[in-house]
């Protein structure tokens, strides 16, 4: 199917980029939040870490295995900040109070797990666990983050999700991410699966998607597990109200079938995988059952 596509930035330092079909004709949204890599320079003078190592908490490349999404008539947004400058995975106030000089407000969220890993809305580690600053940030650092980056990106998410289901009656957002070689064994020590389907336990996304994705990516070859370990981040749990219409399923791709983990960079493997994901998106635009 080729279908024309747009892409919309207003600046090469805008946040958030989409990428649109002419006339999108399947009521699917792809979104890929953490595979931004346009780093501040206000945030490589203030880190600890070089900027190859800062780049380890990057969905690397995500954005470009889904690139094929518009070409089958559905939007594709993508972030261009990085997951270590803010994470649109977060609720917007996620923030560690051990981070920051000054005292947080009491309506920010300090106290959540993912604070308490370093990984809240601005993170204080990277995903290898390394500590990302040298000296303590003040809450107006965050908040600027957070205004001029997570807000952004959910406000263009949640309108393409409105647009979608306002033509079309319903809509699935597909949360794209990936995961690292040492970071998906199963909480039973399986073998590390190749893809992560997250539904948040059959709470975000109907059985009958899961059950066709799985199905897609298993008739390749793929191995497939759910929500094991990843059943879905705020993306997934906060947008996913299949009551509503809105189906959001998270799908988790290993790094180590298309990327070069510790040089950040693409395998030979790449094309393969991009094809992968590319026979997924047709499949889904004409297959799903919606709404």
């Amino acid at each position: 199917m080729d279908i024309p596509f747009t892409t919309t930035a207003i600046a090469s330092t805008d946040p958030v980029v989409v990428r649109r079909p002419l006339r999108q004709t399947a009521p699917i949204v792809f979104a890929s939040p953490h595979s931004g890599r346009c780093y501040p320079d206000e945030l490589l003078a203030a880190s600890r870490l070089d900027p190859l190592s800062l780049r380890r908490s990057e969905d690397s490349f995500v954005d470009e295995l889904f690139i094929a999404a518009p070409e089958y008539g559905a939007p594709l947004i993508a972030a261009t900040f990085p997951r270590a400058w803010c994470d649109a995975n977060r609720e917007a106030w996620e923030l560690d109070q051990a981070m920051f000089a000054d005292r947080l407000p009491g309506w920010v969220n300090t106290t959540s797990a993912r604070v308490g890993a370093g990984l809240g809305t601005i993170a204080r580690v990277v995903a290898s666990g390394e500590a990302i600053y040298r000296d303590k940030l003040l809450f107006i650092d965050a908040e600027q983050r957070i205004r001029s980056c997570w807000q952004p990106f959910h406000d263009t998410l949640e309108g393409l999700i409105a647009e979608t289901q306002a033509t079309f009656g319903g809509c699935l957002l597909i949360d794209c991410h990936s995961m690292p070689t040492q970071g998906h064994v199963s909480r039973s020590g399986v073998k590390p699966a190749d893809f992560v389907l997250g539904d948040a336990h059959g709470t975000a996304c109907s059985p009958l998607v899961t059950r066709l994705v799985e199905g897609v990516l298993a008739a390749q070859g793929f191995s497939v597990r759910r929500n094991d370990p990843y059943a879905g981040g705020y993306i997934t749990r906060h947008y996913g109200r299949p009551r509503e219409g809105i189906q959001a399923l998270q799908i988790e791709i290993a790094r180590d079938l298309y990327m070069d983990e510790a040089r950040i960079e693409r395998l030979t493997g790449f094309a393969d995988v991009q094809a992968a994901v590319t026979r997924l998106i047709a499949s889904l635009t004409e297959r799903l059952p919606l709404p």
